[in-house]
């Protein structure tokens, strides 16, 4: 549903996403492989609020991953909507500057700012908390006056919209054929309360829901678009937050693909504890998931007590990644380094069990605290809260900072050393695929998909298989898929492993910090030093020294 307020005005709203700089999750590496590809994932919460304006309001939507807004964009906008995660805060503080230079109003919103208010003094209007009364008050205002105010207005969400009267996000404003992956919300909130995640207190702990004609209808939003991605994410915090809900929710999730002779794959976050539920997961094999993200945080039992996590506990760690594996679904984990629990032998730990769980995919980060979490509030309580940008995080660890730093290197180190990352694919090859259902050719053969594998092979052969030093061991694990009948496995491997190694080997030399959520301001800037000749042979050639 859009705001159903009448307005007496017509009014311009253009939403603007901040880039993010280079990360480890977001494979932007990878991109020139794909030909065309410029950002991840459509942002969900933006699109939403342009679905919501009231209909005689025009938007416009543009995301900084795919081009940067021009002075032109600003100027026919008679008001700049923001929304962005604390990852990208320079950036939004960029956007508000060009807005004011434009003389126009800038509206800030989403979990960023509702978190943490106090960053963003430079705004006119602040939206905290989802979206619901406070945004009906936006629109009254804004019909009202659009100049800007003589003081920041703080617009605070007392009674949330239901997910089931949200309207479908405005997929037709984003060109989904620029994302590597698309994105889909069935569920909000999380109901556990892990030390360091602020889901609970952003989103609440009673999980609630959009329904199955929602999903179903916004599934055919999104293949309607030309081009659109083959991969959809469920950004979901716990995709089984409401198990029951889940398990009902699947069967039209199964049913729509063959309806639509399986046009996409699907990923998903969840809890580790999932392996307890083969009912769902079976469900979700059906209905072609083929990854999901886990938040392991650490393979020491004891230290999940400390950051309350022991539902990952639920079953023994690897009994539970081996039964998720059984059914198909490739596990990415989370994992933390710098928690209060770790000693001496935390790093050695890790390596065993990346070596051990043969995962491919780990997003090794230090501990950083966020606001509104147990953690910022307890370190708060107890002194440990730091704002030294020189340092890489704002947490006064138990153990010496270089100490915890130089462990987070070995352990990158060892995870993406080629060889490695080759191997836990080959692993995969024999574990997870084969349980993975055959979907119909019909659904995978479009002119789009065609195009999409032969650019994405083509650059795989050459870049990773002829120029990069790694392409030994990326032959000997494409042999391995290949003997099983595995393309698909190769197109993957070649692509997610060319950013994991490059990505790491400019973290060790110092690009990147050990959160991987932001470039290094010395390294943004010699890049714009950088010929451009030098900038292109960077993104072409992959860089042979690892530290």
């Amino acid at each position: 549903m859009r705001c159903s307020l009448p307005v007496s005005s017509k009014r311009r709203i253009l939403c603007v996403f901040p880039a993010y700089t280079p990360s480890f999750g977001t494979f932007s590496h990878a991109y020139p492989l794909m030909g065309g590809v410029k950002a991840f994932m459509p942002p969900q919460g933006l699109l939403l609020i342009a679905a919501y304006m009231p209909e005689a309001w025009e938007c416009r939507f543009i995301d900084e991953n795919i081009r940067r807004a021009a002075p032109a964009d600003f100027a026919w906008a008679d008001a700049v909507f923001v929304s962005g995660m604390h990852i990208q805060e320079p950036q939004i503080h960029d956007i508000r500057e060009r807005a004011h230079a434009a003389g126009t109003v800038a509206v800030l919103g989403g979990p960023s700012v509702s978190g943490a208010p106090e960053k963003y003094a430079d705004f006119d209007y602040l939206h905290l908390g989802e979206i619901g009364d406070a945004t009906d008050r936006l629109v009254e205002i804004l019909d009202r006056d659009v100049s800007r105010p003589a003081a920041q207005v703080r617009l605070e969400t007392a009674d949330r919209l239901a997910l089931a009267d949200f309207p479908a996000p405005a997929y037709e404003h984003a060109p989904l054929k620029r994302y590597l992956i698309g994105s889909l919300q069935f569920s909000s909130g999380c109901p556990y309360r892990c030390e360091f995640c602020d889901i609970p207190q952003l989103y609440g702990r009673q999980p609630r829901l959009k329904s199955p004609e929602q999903m179903c209808a916004e599934l055919d939003a999104i293949i309607s678009q030309p081009g659109h991605p083959a991969v959809v994410y469920f950004v979901d915090d716990n995709f089984i937050a409401n198990r029951k809900a889940t398990r009902e929710m699947l069967p039209h999730l199964v049913a729509w693909q063959k309806r639509n002779n399986y046009p996409l794959q699907f990923a998903c976050e969840a809890t580790l504890n999932m392996a307890k539920q083969p009912e769902i997961l079976e469900l979700m094999r059906q209905a072609n998931f083929m990854t999901v993200f886990v938040g392991i945080e650490t393979p020491e039992a004891d230290a999940l007590k400390g950051i309350d996590k022991t539902h990952n506990a639920a079953v023994p760690m690897y009994e539970a990644i081996e039964t998720l594996n059984a059914y198909g679904l490739e596990v990415t984990s989370g994992i933390i380094l710098g928690l209060d629990s770790d000693t001496d032998k935390s790093e050695q730990n890790l390596i065993d069990f990346i070596d051990r769980s043969a995962i491919p995919v780990l997003t090794i980060n230090l501990l950083q605290a966020l606001p509104k979490t147990p953690l910022w509030d307890r370190l708060e309580r107890e002194g440990r809260l730091l704002h030294d940008a020189s340092l890489e995080s704002n947490v006064l660890f138990k153990r010496p900072h270089d100490t915890v730093v130089s462990s987070w290197r070995r352990a990158i180190a060892h995870a993406y050393t080629p060889e490695k990352i080759f191997e836990r694919f080959k692993h995969q090859c024999a574990v997870t695929y084969p349980h993975r259902i055959k979907t119909p050719t019909k659904g995978k053969l479009t002119r789009t998909n065609l195009r999409r594998g032969l650019i994405l092979g083509f650059n795989i052969v050459t870049r990773v298989g002829i120029f990069s030093d790694y392409r030994r061991p990326f032959w000997q694990a494409a042999g391995y898929a290949l003997k099983r009948g595995q393309i698909e496995a190769v197109f993957n491997m070649g692509f997610v492993a060319h950013h994991l190694i490059r990505f790491t080997r400019e973290a060790l030399r110092g690009e990147h910090n050990a959160s991987f959520y932001a470039a290094k301001a010395a390294e943004a800037k010699a890049a714009r030093e950088r010929s451009w000749w030098e900038n292109a042979r960077r993104r072409i050639v992959p860089e042979r020294e690892a530290a």
